[in-house]
């Protein structure tokens, strides 16, 4: 699933395309989004708020898209081709120079820019770890909620109500680079050690969304992940095998595969956190 960090520069990238242009052309996926509502309308802004795009339009209607693990934005020359499929297409907006595309996207939405604030989804976002005015404050006081406790540290760090833009990546790598099991209760980890992960956590989230392949490491570590995707591979720390779970939040949750050192991570029953 993308990261705040690829939503911050998907905004980036699409802002200077659509942003004051006119829409000429607009569609969704059949049974979809009424895209056709937008023709002739100018867009406003193009925004990222966590792991969703927003692009508002001067006839008050916004466009609402979460990517889910499989969907993407591209932008294309009038006359280019599309690199994936017509029928992947879920939003296409045409202006008199470009071309963009959401495909794969299992959230699209048209909706009016005054029911923003009300949307069930975006209105329980906590703040937003990719922008300037990121509040650590208010994110450390929603992980110390005591619904959260006894989650996980790494799940709570994805946890979009607590803070929004975090996602699989840096579940792994930052408890990594603080020393802090994934699996250790909210509870036992200390303000100190949450504090840092969310400072490097915004740190690198700001630095990713410039551009290029994502990068958690320093230039004195090889590579660009220390833990994550690297099974059976040395820690960069220390040596050790890492290892890794498939593990659900919830229930409902989807799937995820948490990656660790077990020696300089080690299980909240011997960490003495």
């Amino acid at each position: 699933m993308p990261e705040g960090d690829t939503l911050a520069r998907i905004a980036h990238v699409l802002r200077p395309v659509l942003a004051g242009k006119r829409i000429v052309a607009a569609r969704g996926r059949p049974g979809g989004a009424r895209l056709d509502l937008v023709i002739g309308a100018t867009v406003n802004n193009v925004e990222a708020r966590g792991k969703h795009l927003l692009i508002g339009f001067d006839n008050d209607l916004t466009l609402h898209t979460h990517l889910g693990m499989n969907g993407s934005w591209h932008r294309y020359r009038p006359d280019e081709r599309w690199r994936r499929p017509a029928s992947r297409a879920v939003a296409v907006l045409r202006t008199n120079d470009a071309t963009v595309v959401c495909f794969d996207a299992p959230t699209v939405e048209l909706l009016e820019t005054r029911a923003l604030a009300a949307h069930p989804v975006l209105r329980a976002l906590g703040s937003d770890i990719a922008t300037p005015d990121f509040d650590m404050d208010a994110a450390l006081t929603a992980l110390r909620e005591p619904q959260r406790a006894h989650m996980a540290v790494g799940d709570a760090l994805i946890d979009q109500s607590a803070l929004a833009g975090l996602g699989n990546v840096y579940r792994s790598e930052l408890p990594f680079i603080e020393r802090v099991n994934p699996f250790a209760p909210v509870a036992q980890v200390r303000d100190e050690l949450l504090r840092a992960m969310l400072e490097r956590g915004a740190a690198l989230v700001r630095q990713n969304s410039a551009g290029g392949p994502r990068v958690t490491t320093t230039a004195a570590t090889p590579g660009n992940v220390h833990v994550y995707g690297r099974t059976g591979r040395p820690c960069p720390r220390c040596g050790t095998r890492i290892v890794s779970k498939v593990t659900r939040a919830h229930p409902r949750a989807a799937p995820r595969r948490a990656y660790w050192c077990p020696a300089c991570q080690p299980a909240p029953a011997t960490s003495g956190r």
